[in-house]
């Protein structure tokens, strides 16, 4: 009743559930073997000590940021140049816009500052001017932002000025010198700018347990649904056709062959 198995329209149904299952598995593992690791990592980070009360170090001894240096406080020498502002950020739910200046150093590289947050729409003729000569800046390391990260403008079309995204590759065309693949933010006001608010600065990506952790999860449990519904196909078409081998032994169907 079971000779139809060795068929070969048979033949590649079984060759493809016995395919299909290890790799169903292997993909259900990987997914969950990548939020063990998002946990840990957040397990990892939650017994540091907050990144900002650490003691702070020159620029280039954090750099490139990770999950280990960003938020440490950094330290840079130059003269502040270009001014950019961002539109459409938020500080406590309230609209409002970043004040970017650049800080040229020692050795020609920019490293973009923070300065700090105002409300409403941008208008360059209310935020108060950058300090002059040379001057020693310590905020708090930030990696570049990118297309997913909050707050970000990539529809562009903004005003002359304005900026989208926090990174050297929007800023690398804007200005005639080269720029840090990194930001800082300033955790305390400049003197005589109290208008300004400082930006607190965000979590290392990949440290924490974000939706991308429990998408993982979700993952997971999705493969192995897939493995077990294979093999419950495999199993109703192979009893189905034992079924129909049965009947037409038995006299009760036509013989399709």
């Amino acid at each position: 009743m079971y000779r139809f198995l060795l068929t070969p329209r048979w033949w590649g149904i079984n060759l493809f559930v016995a395919l299909a299952i290890p790799f169903c598995v292997f993909m259900g593992t990987w997914q969950l073997g990548r939020f063990e690791d998002r946990v840990q990592s957040h397990e990892e980070a939650e017994k540091r000590p907050d990144p900002g009360t650490r003691a702070v170090k020159p620029l280039d001894e954090l750099l490139p940021v990770s999950t280990e240096t960003s938020g440490r406080p950094a330290e840079a020498t130059g003269t502040y140049a270009d001014q950019f502002l961002v539109p459409g950020r938020k500080l406590d739910d309230r609209s409002g816009f970043y004040v970017l200046t650049l800080l040229r150093t020692d050795g020609g590289k920019a490293l973009p500052v923070v300065r700090g947050w105002l409300p409403g729409t941008p208008d360059g003729a209310e935020v108060p001017a950058a300090p002059a000569g040379e001057i020693t800046v310590t905020g708090d390391l930030q990696a570049s932002e990118n297309t997913g990260s909050d707050g970000v403008n990539v529809r562009g079309g903004l005003p002359e000025g304005q900026l989208g995204m926090i990174s050297a590759a929007s800023l690398v065309n804007l200005v005639p010198y080269d720029v840090y693949d990194a930001w800082v933010t300033l955790a305390e006001p400049e003197p005589g700018s109290a208008a300004m608010e400082p930006v607190p600065a965000a979590a290392a990506p990949g440290s924490g347990l974000d939706l991308k952790a429990f998408q993982n999860l979700g993952y997971t449990g999705e493969w192995f649904v897939f493995a077990g519904f294979v093999l419950f196909m495999w199993f109703r078409l192979m009893r189905r056709e034992a079924e129909a081998a049965r009947d037409v032994r038995l006299g009760l169907a036509a013989d399709a062959d």
